[in-house]
């Protein structure tokens, strides 16, 4: 009697046009375009792109969805697809991942994949902030343009934001390669990126000592690397800091960060990340654990590598399921 009452609600649920309607609300992909997605962690570092990937112990699968398509659109759109197209279209990216054609995703081939979407993804989110501050539309963007598009054109909020203009308009300087007062398309991808266009490091390199070598000799000190930050934290984080300035900044062990070490630590290694993703989404669709990823094994996995409007509402009706069993 109990298992028929189980699944009389397990029925009644699926069938109620209300349930539908929140199970659409429940599981609705939350891709953001990243515009200036070169915000700094509160140590001054540039943020990893996966920064969103686990939070407060919950995976997001967008991270893993961008990651294969390339783009932040182009992945809402397969959020709405029929589970059957979306299979059908990520077959076409398995054919074009598979650089041997051996109907096999090898580890490498995978991080090759991931290492360009992360290049489309930045491609992508410059563009859009590009055409969100081109107000006369000439497809390019000058000085003026980012200044009033980035922090208005009050005075006052100009004086106060003063050491961050000025850091903005050395970074527009260099970006712009030819000098001619404006940055088209690959330009302002390394005024929006710097973190990811090596030719930018030096100045990055440069503004980090300005804000950060107290004592001008070129290097970091542990309470340089702290600096005001330290003042409102308990010793636990201060402990928890030190671990990390000494195991995995510090690379030589000399008690500070020379510049390799400071570019280490304040741009992410997109290689890094890549391979991160590489294990993390052949530990979920590994199956027979050859390390390597059949096709099939792909599309079986289909709603780990990318969405669909069924993989939501087959998610929902398995948290529904589980309810029931728990009655």
């Amino acid at each position: 009697m109990l298992i028929i009452q189980k699944i009389l609600i397990v029925m009644s649920v699926i069938s109620s046009v209300e349930i539908l309607t929140k199970c659409q609300a429940a599981h609705i992909h939350t891709h953001q375009q990243k515009v200036g997605s070169n915000e700094r962690t509160q140590d001054g570092a540039f943020s990893p792109r996966d920064r969103d990937h686990f939070t407060d112990g919950n995976h997001h699968q967008e991270f893993d969805h961008e990651a294969i398509i390339g783009s932040v659109k182009e992945a809402e759109e397969f959020d709405h697809l029929p589970i059957d197209e979306s299979k059908k279209r990520l077959k076409i990216l398995l054919e074009k991942m598979d650089l041997d054609g051996d109907n096999y995703i090898e580890r490498n081939e995978l991080k090759a994949w991931i290492l360009r979407s992360f290049s489309m993804l930045s491609a992508e989110e410059s563009l859009d902030r590009l055409q969100d501050a081109d107000t006369n539309d000439d497809g390019k963007i000058s000085w003026e343009e980012i200044l009033h598009d980035t922090y208005g054109s009050d005075p006052e909020d100009l004086a106060i934001d003063e050491k961050l203009v000025s850091d903005d308009k050395a970074t527009f300087k260099l970006a712009d390669l030819n000098n001619d007062g404006y940055l088209d398309t690959e330009e302002f991808k390394a005024y929006s990126h710097p973190e990811e266009s090596p030719r930018m490091y030096p100045l990055l390199l440069e503004q980090s000592l300005e804000e950060k070598d107290t004592d001008n000799d070129k290097f970091i000190s542990f309470q340089e690397y702290l600096g005001d930050r330290a003042r409102d934290e308990d010793k636990e984080w201060l402990l928890a800091e030190k671990d990390k300035f000494d195991n995995d900044l510090d690379k030589n062990n000399d008690g500070k960060l020379e510049a390799s070490e400071i570019l280490s630590w304040l741009v992410p290694s997109n290689d890094d990340l890549a391979t991160d993703e590489v294990d993390h989404l052949f530990a979920a669709s590994d199956d027979d654990h050859d390390n390597r990823l059949s096709f099939d094994e792909v599309l079986e996995h289909h709603d780990v590598f990318v969405g669909s409007e069924a993989t939501d509402y087959g998610d929902y009706l398995h948290d529904i399921e589980r309810f029931a069993d728990e009655l």
